[in-house]
């Protein structure tokens, strides 16, 4: 079975979705005085390959449970890749970034971007550029390319009402609940396709239905001298007994976990 992203399969033969479970692998990597390089990138995906000897896939061995990148958001690399569209990014913390897991299909795809520029507006900040993410499809599973989303980032500019970077980012949280409501109500074939992987004035995550070693070939940003960050965050799934999804690949916007805290029939009983 190949379900539509975000949805789990209905129970068929010896599956049913209600024993659903996973345990997954993390890893970090910091640089103890905050000091930013593209070293640190590089150590945390060593750190993300050396846990593939866990992870699992399936009838495709290319296509993985989900693997992913937490780091901080590459300022520089962002700062030269806008100059190219001709777009002046502001100083950090005056800015967001999001990262979109958008429809393939275009016409959807314009009515959910359409929406996330509206409601922006509408809370006072400012869209300064959309950017395609480079990926290399030829190197994932023919699984995972066959529900594979278009990708893309959403720089958005802070609004005079938020004073401090603190109150950004719960602007940009009130926006991403919005937009999630509003791409609800719309009820388009390929809504399932929709995901925000992060929306933050301060980190970005990149993930998708990978293998471990297959994130860094897959985002050619992530290979790229000028990305640097402090601190990344790295997690493979380990989903035997769980069906994977773009959008559950971790990590997740701010945490990364090893699958205890997510096993609701477990908990369901010790409640009980």
């Amino acid at each position: 079975m190949n379900p539509k992203p975000g949805k789990l399969p209905p129970a068929h033969g010896l599956y049913d979705p209600q024993f659903e479970h996973d345990a997954c692998g993390v890893g970090f990597v910091a640089h103890i005085k905050g000091q930013k390089s593209h070293a640190i990138i590089k150590s945390a995906l060593d750190v993300l390959a050396n846990l593939a000897h866990r992870g699992a896939c399936g009838c495709d061995p290319e296509t993985g449970d989900g693997a992913g990148i937490l780091l901080q958001i590459p300022h520089d690399f962002f700062q030269a890749e806008l100059w190219r569209q001709g777009v002046a990014l502001p100083p950090v913390g005056h800015y967001g970034v999001g990262m979109l897991f958008l429809p393939q299909d275009a016409d959807e795809r314009a009515q959910y971007e359409a929406a996330f520029v509206r409601l922006t507006q509408a809370e006072g900040q400012t869209v300064l550029a959309w950017r395609d993410v480079p990926v290399n499809s030829a190197k994932i599973g023919a699984l995972a390319r066959s529900v594979e989303p278009v990708m893309r980032q959403i720089f958005i500019g802070r609004g005079a009402n938020c004073p401090d970077e603190a109150a950004f980012e719960r602007k940009l949280y009130i926006i991403r609940r919005q937009v999630q409501n509003v791409i609800a109500d719309l009820d388009l074939t390929q809504e399932n396709y929709f995901y925000v992987s992060s929306l933050s004035s301060r980190t970005i995550v990149y993930k998708g239905l990978l293998m471990a070693d297959q994130i860094a070939a897959y985002y050619p940003d992530l290979a790229d001298e000028r990305a640097m960050t402090a601190l990344a965050l790295v997690h493979q799934r380990f989903s035997t007994n769980t069906f994977p999804t773009w959008d559950l690949a971790h990590p997740f916007r701010y945490i990364a976990h090893n699958g205890e805290i997510n096993t609701l029939r477990g908990n369901r009983n010790w409640m009980r």
